[in-house]
């Protein structure tokens, strides 16, 4: 996430409209760049060094879309360190018409971008077009130990590399103490605790909710899917897909999160409307499971509360257990048709790698960095936030995002199993129906499209 006014490394800070710029990126989910899929084309000769000298010499255009606000300081940068290239930035918006108006040009053949803003969770839709580069001729692959194995997985197939990761978003957990105290609940440490804190903090303060379960977001839910362990999704990047939502590890999620909703032990508001940024303000919800990029939104929707919160990790499904999974992130990507891939490449690489951008992209457009030298760096995680009670927010989820597991896949057509869970799980969660049909519902209706999109289902 980000804020739109410029301010220093100095700790987490940002306002509501600056939260909502951002909010299709960092919600819509996470990972599985790579698919989970099999086998990849025999990887391009690799690019010279004196290839890329010459022709981040030689006078080039490349278009830039991207979503990220104030990017242009970072591109600035990237064009001052090579005069001879020319970025030209554009927003065509984020979510749905992005992924639309690029979709569209690449299919006219007329109009695509050089370098996309792409999120985890679409880069196999992307490549089964083939329309994203590979970018391990271009020294991407040597990129590889910068990065968590969680997050390199998901921009990586075999040896191909369809993406540099921009930013991510670790799941943890962020709570009222205030409140909880009140109540006489500890932050639980385990699901099953979990429960038995919502029940008592329902009966100590019946007019609010430990937390709130959005019947709208399938990000957050998908998430809940991955640090239970459950893998539901595959692609083999060609034309097998994995679907599989009948396992123990995704039973788990939904029986859990079946009894809080039965018995009436969680809200079940849509997240960021009005009604959901005013029950984060005052009180109605005490803890927020959310993403790395949640502290710095939650900063700008709850301001009044400074001071309140604080942040820890995700509960555990197993006593002493530290488990993770991501909810959010996106990467840069080169178009496979781009007329400058060499420049297109180095754009993509240099303004996520390089020390001046990087840093600068999470301090001051407050993207949770996936590139772990920006990790390690006091700039960052040393940050303390008045917000929450002085902690050091940026170093808890820093550690937290060392504890994300790893192989979580994505299926081609995400937009359409996210659409599916919305009017199936996500309507059950709205309607406080049981959740176990509706989860049978959504495995069955995702199938069948695949099925009719000429997909192999396993």
């Amino acid at each position: 996430m980000y804020r739109s006014t410029h301010r220093p490394a100095a700790g987490l800070g940002a306002t509501v409209a600056a939260g909502a710029l951002l909010l299709a990126a960092c919600s819509g989910g996470s990972g599985g760049g790579g698919g989970g899929g099999g086998g990849s084309s025999a990887p391009a000769e690799q690019v010279s060094q004196a290839e890329i000298d010459q022709a981040m010499s030689t006078p080039t255009k490349l278009v830039f879309w991207t979503w990220v606000p104030n990017i242009q300081n970072e591109v600035d940068l990237f064009m001052k360190q090579y005069p001879e290239i020319d970025v030209e930035v554009v927003n065509v918006g984020q979510g749905a018409p992005h992924y639309q108006k690029l979709r569209t040009a690449l299919k006219s053949g007329e109009g695509a971008p050089d370098v996309a803003q792409i999120e985890f969770q679409y880069i196999s839709s992307f490549r089964l077009g083939d329309d994203l580069l590979d970018l391990a001729p271009y020294g991407a692959a040597d990129l590889k130990d910068q990065y968590a194995d969680w997050i390199w997985d998901q921009v990586s197939d075999g040896s191909a590399v369809y993406g540099i990761p921009q930013d991510v978003g670790p799941l943890g957990n962020l709570y009222r103490e205030d409140l909880l105290k009140q109540a006489g609940v500890e932050p639980p440490k385990t699901w099953d605790q979990f429960v038995d804190a919502a029940r008592t903090y329902r009966a100590a303060k019946p007019d609010s909710y430990l937390t709130n379960l959005p019947g709208n977001d399938p990000g957050q839910f998908t998430s809940f899917l991955w640090q239970s362990g459950a893998r539901p999704f595959a692609y083999d990047g060609a034309e097998t897909v994995t679907i599989d939502l009948d396992t123990p590890e995704v039973a788990r999620v939904v029986d859990l999160w079946n009894t809080l909703v039965q018995e009436d032990l969680v809200a079940v508001d849509p997240d960021f409307t009005d009604q959901w940024y005013q029950g984060l303000a005052n009180g109605k919800y005490a803890s927020w499971q959310t993403a790395a990029w949640g502290p710095v939104f939650l900063q700008g929707t709850a301001a009044n509360t400074s001071g309140l919160w604080r942040a820890t990790t995700i509960p555990q499904w197993e006593e002493g257990q530290n488990v993770s999974s991501n909810w959010g992130g996106s990467t840069d990507a080169v178009l496979s048709t781009t007329q400058h891939k060499i420049a297109a490449a180095e754009l993509a690489k240099w303004i996520n790698t390089a020390e001046e951008p990087a840093l600068k992209l999470a301090t001051e457009q407050f993207l949770f960095p996936a590139y772990q030298p920006v990790l390690e760096n006091p700039a960052f995680i040393d940050q303390k936030s008045e917000f929450y009670g002085g902690q050091e927010v940026n170093k808890e989820f820093a550690a937290i995002s060392k504890t994300v597991s790893t192989d979580f896949g994505w299926l081609p057509f995400m937009d359409y199993v996210y659409s599916s869970f919305s009017e199936t799980v996500g309507k059950a969660i709205a309607d406080r129906a049981e959740l176990r049909p509706a989860l049978q519902a959504w495995e069955k209706d995702i199938t069948a499209y695949a099925e009719d999109q000429g997909f192999t289902v396993e």
